[in-house]
């Protein structure tokens, strides 16, 4: 049965998707911050967290067998938005191209944070087998790196994340050419709502209006205080529960698209 609202209507439900080398823990605040009428639901990926035990997923294939059934089963029952922050938001998008593949009911939106879209390259676009002398610098700029680890080879951050940073990277380069490819990739047929960091240094906010080639629809670009790691600022889920709200209202029977 879906969840109904004080006021009668359905709730929205928000999936969100962290960046590389994380679990969810990001979103730890986002459900008192997000305001009324939204259930904030971390898709965590295997191979860390509470998942750390499983094989992690480095292509299209194993992440669409991992999460699609989540979203396709709430697809069918209610309202449904989703969020992606940095690596997450190349999952977000494949995970709301390929939803449009199975003729499912697609999500209210795919918002958009800290991530250039696929045809721009980056830094990290082929870094995941890069020697550590290479790597850690360009993670050290994006600020992804423990005080001191640069000169701490073979610490703890070393054994526990770096191996799942590295895998994540290869993740986002399988979704980068995915998303390039004619049949996997191309335009989302929902709104997309995108967020920049307006001190990222990889993900620059003039650099995300390239998202617009990305979606039949509207695209529509916010900056947002904080640099590539703004996910765990109160700001951005206030923006994102009002665009739930908003969305879900101008969908609603009577109210205006």
């Amino acid at each position: 049965m879906t969840a109904l609202t004080d006021a009668g209507g359905e709730r929205t439900t928000l999936y969100c998707l962290g960046h590389a080398g994380g679990g969810v823990a990001g979103y730890r605040r986002w459900p008192s911050l997000v305001g009324p009428d939204v259930d904030v639901v971390p898709l965590l990926l295997p191979g860390r967290d509470g998942r750390r035990r499983e094989p992690r997923v480095t292509d299209r294939a194993a992440l669409l067998a991992d999460l699609m059934p989540i979203l396709t089963e709430r697809a069918g029952t209610g309202p449904y938005a989703v969020y992606g922050h940095s690596m997450g938001a190349l999952v977000a998008y494949t995970l709301t191209r390929a939803l449009t593949d199975t003729g499912a009911p697609p999500p209210l939106f795919l918002a958009v944070g800290a991530c250039l879209p696929p045809h721009v390259a980056t830094a990290l676009v082929s870094a995941a087998d890069l020697p550590d002398e290479h790597l850690l610098p360009i993670l050290d700029r994006l600020g992804s790196l423990p005080a001191g680890e640069m000169a701490r080879p073979g610490g703890l951050w070393h054994r526990a994340v770096l191996p799942v940073l590295r895998d994540d990277l290869r993740l986002a380069g399988s979704l980068r050419q995915a998303a390039l490819d004619s049949v996997t990739g191309g335009q989302v047929d929902t709104p997309v709502l995108v967020f920049a960091g307006r001190d990222d240094p990889l993900a620059v906010p003039a650099l995300l209006e390239e998202w617009r080639g990305w979606a039949t629809g509207r695209v529509e670009a916010r900056t947002v205080d904080g640099d590539h790691f703004f996910v765990g600022t109160p700001e951005l889920p206030r923006l994102v529960g009002q665009a739930c709200r908003d969305r879900a209202a101008a969908l609603a029977p009577g109210g205006r698209r």
